[in-house]
């Protein structure tokens, strides 16, 4: 029986942190993106500010993900999430 292709997959391989994580295929939300990075408990607080910012997207795209806002995902797109606090 031959392996399911990673395109035939419901599920495709995004990287977070360097960390590989399995998604559904689709859109990705700012939260949802957060979440995984912060393992479900992202730093809270008045003056933390939690930017994302991805690469390799769907032809080749790369930008900032706002909250509010998904982005399209591809397999091996790569997505790095950062937690300053403003004070």
């Amino acid at each position: 029986m031959a392996d399911i292709q990673e395109e035939e997959r419901h599920e495709l391989t995004i990287i977070i942190d360097g960390t590989q994580f399995e998604v559904p295929r689709g859109k990705i939300s700012y939260e949802q993106v957060v979440n995984y990075a912060f393992d479900n408990k992202p730093p809270t607080g008045p003056d933390v500010v939690i930017t994302v910012n991805y690469s390799r997207g769907v032809d080749g795209k790369e930008g900032s993900l706002l909250p509010g806002k998904d982005v399209e995902v591809k397999v091996g797109m790569v997505f790095n999430v950062k937690a300053t606090d403003k004070s």
